[in-house]
């Protein structure tokens, strides 16, 4: 399986410190990573340089075999969706919100709905089409961020611990819906989570960031039987 995404001896200061190493990594095409540490580990610090947000100290950064640095930002950022913590909607329907971001690239009116439509299914919301954004459950929301992501299609979708904030339930619900999902979909994701369990449900791979350095990049059941040092194997008592 080819890289979409090859790291190589990266840093990456802010505020005069060091915050993130990661002397190797390739992001295969179409797995799902799943990135793990302690809360303040450098998990989020690494999406934002994989969204383009922050820029390293020095090393290499590959996408698709091309320089980072070689790509227009605008163009990068077509390939790249990202979902947060927390459901950022506007003040309209579902359907208006699940195709905003093809609204703003000026894809056809015909092609818009038939995306919307089909990823309002896919995440099991069809039936809230036409409810606006303030009356949607925290859950219901987080399935129309994730739509809106999909229905962008891209090639890198990038998705910031989007089960954090929602209760028990309606998180157990969307992990598994969506677990399912990217499993079909196999479009090449990174998953940031502070759960390990959520990362070996979600994850082809795992990925483990402590202290702002990557540890161990493994298959699940790798990480948990043969943990790279100390600090790995405390975190992973946690679980």
């Amino acid at each position: 399986m080819t890289a979409l995404i090859e790291i190589r001896d990266l840093l990456i200061r802010r505020n005069g410190l060091d915050v993130l190493k990661v002397d190797s990594l390739d992001i295969l095409c179409g797995e799902t990573l799943a990135v793990v540490g302690p809360n303040g580990s450098g998990k989020s610090t690494f999406l934002l340089v994989l969204a383009h947000l922050l820029k390293p100290e020095h090393g290499h950064f590959l996408y698709d075999g091309m320089p980072l640095a070689n790509l227009d930002d605008s163009e990068y950022r077509r390939k790249i969706s990202i979902v947060l913590q927390e459901p950022l909607l506007m003040d309209m329907t579902v359907e208006q919100n699940t195709g905003l971001g093809l609204k703003f690239r000026g894809m056809p009116k015909n092609e818009i709905r038939e995306r919307v439509e089909r990823w309002l299914s896919q995440l099991g919301i069809e039936s809230l089409a036409k409810r606006r954004a303030g009356q949607l459950s925290g859950g219901e929301a987080q399935r129309v961020s994730l739509a809106r992501a999909f229905a962008l299609e891209p090639e890198l979708l990038l998705l910031d611990e989007p089960f954090s904030s929602l209760d028990p339930p309606a998180r157990a619900k969307l992990l598994e819906d969506l677990s399912v999902l990217l499993a079909e979909d196999q479009r090449t994701t990174v998953f940031v989570t502070h759960n390990l369990k959520e990362a070996a449900q979600m994850g082809d791979r795992v990925a483990v960031i402590i202290n702002g350095e990557l540890k161990q990049v493994g298959a699940p059941k790798e990480i948990r039987e043969k943990p790279a040092d100390k600090l790995v194997k405390e975190f992973l008592k946690e679980f």
